[in-house]
């Protein structure tokens, strides 16, 4: 079988990890589209779980930022406190176990690109703003792809959304759907698990404010 190159951002079960970042119960109010968010996330775990791809899940500050929201699904995974804006320390061990993964998908919020742009309205947000940004740049310096589920992110500002979103494409992350990293982890109409998988999709995730980010000539996607 001929190796998969590493540019073309291919995607496979059997090397690829599942990331549901910090979707807790404080963001439910700020977030855009949090319902949709959440909804999105829990379609990519349901067929992380068909398809045998491991799913880890972390919370910020929980304390603070509350657990994570039932409508995700996650029962049966543990969750991981965390401070620390990336949650790459936190799952380090899960990573080091898995030493044929090439692939991290990722979910969550807030997409945020820099603190420092907007300050905080609350103290706790301070905690909580780069951490998909910084997870990224974490899982790339360790050479792993970086999958970042577009319509599974978001943030409190949608500005800050659509910078964070084209930094990490930069940085050499690829940007994708829920629907197209789905469809590629299945692979054939004839896997055993697709009937079951095509039931979770067969309805198109609702748009989450995506077509605003990227409609015209939108120079940060050039």
């Amino acid at each position: 079988m001929a190796a998969v190159r590493p540019n073309l951002g291919r995607v496979l079960p059997g090397s690829s990890i599942l990331f549901l970042c910090d979707m807790q119960e404080k963001f439910r109010h700020v977030a855009y589209f949090p319902q949709i968010i959440v909804s999105v996330a829990a379609r990519m775990l349901k067929v992380a779980r068909l398809l045998g791809v491991p799913a880890v899940l972390t919370e910020q500050y929980p304390e603070g930022l509350g657990p994570t929201v039932p409508e995700l699904g996650a029962e049966g995974l543990r969750p991981l406190a965390k401070t620390c804006f990336s949650m790459v320390p936190a799952v380090q061990q899960e990573l080091d176990t898995r030493p044929q993964l090439r692939s991290v998908l990722l979910c969550g919020i807030e997409t945020q690109a820099c603190i420092l742009v907007r300050p905080p309205a609350h103290p706790w947000v301070a905690l909580d703003m780069s951490r998909p940004q910084n997870t990224t740049l974490d899982l790339l310096d360790r050479g792993l792809q970086v999958h970042v589920v577009v319509d599974a992110c978001s943030s409190r500002s949608q500005v800050d959304r659509l910078v964070a979103l084209a930094r990490m494409r930069q940085s050499g992350a690829f940007l994708s759907t829920s629907e197209g990293l789905i469809l590629q982890l299945v692979g054939d109409a004839a896997h055993p698990q697709f009937k079951e998988i095509q039931k979770i999709i067969k309805e198109p995730a609702p748009d989450s404010g995506l077509l605003g980010l990227f409609q015209g000539q939108n120079p940060l996607f050039r």
